[in-house]
C-alpha cells in the first residue's frame, strides 16, 4: 500500500511540476485581450489547486503584473505605486489593464477612422479631383514644409586652398 501511495505522490509531483511551469510560462501576447490573459492564468492556477499546490492570491497576481506586455507598463507602475500588492485581489487588479485597454482600442478605431477620412479626401484615383480655389495647385502653404537650419554652429572649410 505504502510503495502504491508513494508512485502516485511522484506522479503527482511530477504533474504539479508541469503546472508550475506552464503557470510561469503564460504571458500577454500582443493580440491577447486582458481578459484572455487573465482567463489563462486563473485556468493554469485553478489546475494547480486541483493537483493540491497551494497557491495564494498574492502569487497570481504578482505573476500577473510581471508578464504584461510593455503597452501596460505605465500602468503596471501605478497600480505598484498607488496599491498593496500583497492584499490586492484578482479582480480590483483586473480594472486598469481593462480601462487601459478599452482606451487603447478607442484611439485606435480614432486613427484607423482619420486614415480612412484622408486616404478619401487625399484621393487615390484620377476622379476625386480637388474642386475650389486653385485645384491641386494652391500656393502650398497648408502643405509645405519650412526647413530650418542653425548655422551657428557650423565650421567652414576654406576649399581654395588644399594641402598635400
Amino acid at each position: 500500500m505504502r510503495s502504491k501511495y508513494q508512485g502516485s505522490m511522484k506522479v503527482n509531483r511530477a504533474q504539479l511540476q508541469a503546472l508550475h511551469r506552464e503557470f510561469e510560462v503564460i504571458c500577454t501576447k500582443d493580440s491577447e485581450t486582458i481578459d484572455e490573459y487573465f482567463a489563462s492564468t486563473l485556468v493554469a492556477a485553478n489546475k494547480m489547486t486541483a493537483q493540491g499546490e497551494k497557491l495564494a492570491q498574492t502569487t497570481i497576481v504578482k505573476k500577473v503584473l510581471r508578464y504584461m506586455t510593455i503597452n501596460f507598463n505605465y500602468v503596471v507602475c501605478s497600480i505598484e505605486e498607488s496599491n498593496d500588492v500583497t492584499t490586492l485581489s484578482i479582480d480590483e487588479l483586473k480594472i486598469s489593464p481593462l480601462v487601459h485597454e478599452q482606451i487603447m482600442k478607442i484611439n485606435q478605431e480614432k486613427e484607423e477612422e482619420q486614415a480612412l477620412k484622408i486616404e478619401n479626401y487625399g484621393g487615390g484615383s484620377n476622379n476625386n479631383k480637388a474642386k475650389g480655389r486653385g485645384g491641386y495647385r494652391g500656393r502650398g502653404r497648408e502643405d509645405s514644409v519650412e526647413i530650418r537650419f542653425n548655422v551657428t554652429n557650423v565650421t567652414r572649410y576654406d576649399t581654395t586652398k588644399v594641402n598635400f
